[in-house]
């Protein structure tokens, strides 16, 4: 028997400041059709490539807002542990219950991490939410947009990882047959060179193999498609800044996350060391992880995911940072259809967005998860619909649960 988080006591709750609930607020004032009230939050994890954890916020209004957090244990559990904060409070209210959870959970580790995850999927839960409520798109409660649709970057996978000419098959394949302009390879994959794993260093033999993925690649696809080529924060500084500078004359969009993203100082010299454009991002919580990376010059392309960082709004506050420093917005995303449709929402809304990332291609039923068409043509066209503009299909949701997992109570 599994213990009921949402019962969990806080002990200093009783005599804190850490409550921006609307009672303690004294949020008192009519807003006649909008005076709508939070009545339950529930979560179901779906068997994806990724385990999604799929959020719904339900109201008495019979409006019921979609959302998605990032994958991984705890979120569900954590999400749980915030729905009592959550009940009777006006989902309108975004920042403010944003806050109010961030404050709740400070002593849970709000700062980074699965909390701040959790908090992310109940945020584009209440956008989407917000949005139906309101009779607008969700990009319109992020203050409208630039663009109509948005550029995706299918990030790209073959049996033959380690084969640069099976690398290069697949590039081709993707762009002439699935449409794609833009796509990202590994190239943390094995070499036959390697000595030992956890060293972080790259021997010569190892450089020259990873430089020839990319040669090969970019050679294939020349004009015709943007690539760009992810480490998965691998690489020692030395070892990061020999590989960037092997790759130059080649045509990278970005090299993504060669270093650990723990050492601001590694991270900035590595890309302050090259001309490759350096991306990172993805392992950086909320606007404020971002802004020192930003403001170190630790980046050329800021990578956030929506539904790890903070959610849409907090992408958003990231994005704007980032123009600050003329740095355009890759995003990162393995999500379903509802948090890649949640970025792109965004990434209409912000004038910087350069792309959102696609991640299962491979997934024959992906799109099947919503009744509507997502990705056409390698473009998302940001829907006039209202909320995020999808609606999850109940029979492929209960088809692909994580075994053990249940549907939503609600409708």
């Amino acid at each position: 028997m599994s213990p009921e988080y949402g019962s969990l006591h806080d002990p200093n709750a009783a005599y804190t400041m850490r409550n921006l609930s609307s009672e303690t607020m004294g949020l008192t004032g009519s807003r006649g059709a909008r005076d709508v009230e939070i009545t339950d939050v529930q979560t179901t994890m779906v068997e994806g490539n990724f385990p999604w954890t799929l959020v719904r916020v339900y109201t008495d209004a019979g409006v019921t807002g979609t959302g998605e957090a990032y994958w991984g244990a705890g979120v569900p559990e954590l999400i749980e542990r915030m729905r009592p904060f959550l009940l009777g409070e006006n989902p309108l209210d975004i920042d403010r219950l944003y806050e109010h959870l961030v404050q709740k959970m400070s002593g849970e580790g709000s700062v980074e991490g699965v909390t701040v995850t959790a908090i992310s999927g109940i945020e584009v839960a209440l956008h989407d939410l917000a949005g139906k409520i309101l009779g607008v798109p969700a990009y319109q409660l992020l203050g409208g947009k630039y663009r109509d649709e948005v550029r995706v970057y299918c990030d790209c996978h073959t049996e033959a990882e380690a084969d640069p000419e099976a690398c290069a098959d697949e590039a081709e394949r993707v762009v002439e047959e699935l449409g794609y302009d833009a796509l990202k390879f590994d190239l943390d994959v094995p070499s036959g060179h390697e000595k030992d794993r956890a060293n972080r260093h790259l021997r010569p033999g190892e450089i020259r193999h990873k430089a020839e993925i990319v040669e090969r690649v970019t050679e294939r696809v020349r004009d015709r498609a943007d690539v760009a080529f992810d480490c998965h924060w691998t690489f020692s500084g030395g070892s990061a800044n020999r590989l960037a500078a092997a790759i130059e004359e080649h045509d990278v969009w970005w090299l993504e996350d060669p270093v650990p993203p723990e050492n601001l100082d590694v991270q900035t010299r590595v890309t302050q060391s090259t001309v490759t454009p350096i991306a990172a991002g993805e392992n950086r919580y909320r606007v404020t992880e971002h802004r020192r990376l930003l403001e170190d010059g630790g980046v050329d392309i800021v990578a956030p995911d929506l539904p790890k960082v903070g959610g849409m709004r907090e992408t958003r506050k990231i994005a704007d940072v980032a123009n600050q420093y003329y740095v355009p917005v890759a995003m990162h995303n393995v999500a379903s259809p509802i948090a890649t449709m949640a970025s792109a929402h965004v990434g209409a809304a912000i004038p910087n967005a350069l792309a959102v990332e696609y991640h299962s291609y491979e997934l024959g039923w992906w799109a099947e998860l919503v009744e509507e068409d997502v990705i056409e043509d390698g473009r998302i066209e940001v829907p006039e619909r209202p909320g995020l503009g999808v609606t999850l299909d109940m029979d492929a949701v209960g088809e692909h649960l994580v075994d053990g997992e249940t549907l939503f109570d609600g409708p």
